[in-house]
């Protein structure tokens, strides 16, 4: 496997779910770096199963660890209804909506463009399961950005 061709998929992967950047990068190495450190995993063919429990597990950590944001004052501005709508913002609020585990099904066939078997073996769902997860998770997709007119 091609560890070079993963590094980006991984920074996605973590990005996505820290919405840091720097963090996100600063987490992709340390996937690697633990990832070089245990050999095993390598050998038995599992590298790619093993890279995302590595990434997910240090993003769970540092979301623990993360302080809550404070909140607006209350004379902050309310948003114009009337702006043009942001596309990439209406996207992301409607992929909140979604369960976490469904969320993370679609970053991986659709960001980081991994077969279904592939997310299968990530996820130990079968492949059938992982399929009709996508396609459901893609309707409440289409369904979430109808409502907003998209």
């Amino acid at each position: 496997m091609d560890l070079s061709a993963q590094y980006d998929k991984i920074y996605r992967y973590c990005c996505f779910h820290l919405r840091d950047p720097q963090l996100a990068e600063d987490l992709t190495q340390e996937t690697f770096l633990r990832f070089y450190r245990q050999a095993s995993y390598q050998e038995q063919g599992k590298a790619l199963a093993y890279l995302y429990t590595i990434a997910r597990n240090l993003c769970l950590d540092a979301v623990r660890r993360r302080r809550p944001e404070a909140p607006l004052p209350d004379d902050h501005p309310a948003p114009d209804p009337y702006a043009p709508i942001d596309r990439t913002l209406a996207l992301r609020q409607a992929l909140d909506t979604l369960p976490a585990d469904l969320r993370e099904l679609l970053l991986l066939r659709y960001v980081n463009e991994l077969s279904v078997g592939d997310i299968a073996v990530l996820t130990g769902l079968s492949r059938y399961a992982v399929y009709r997860r996508l396609r459901a998770g893609l309707a409440d997709l289409k369904h979430l950005l109808r409502e907003e007119e998209l």
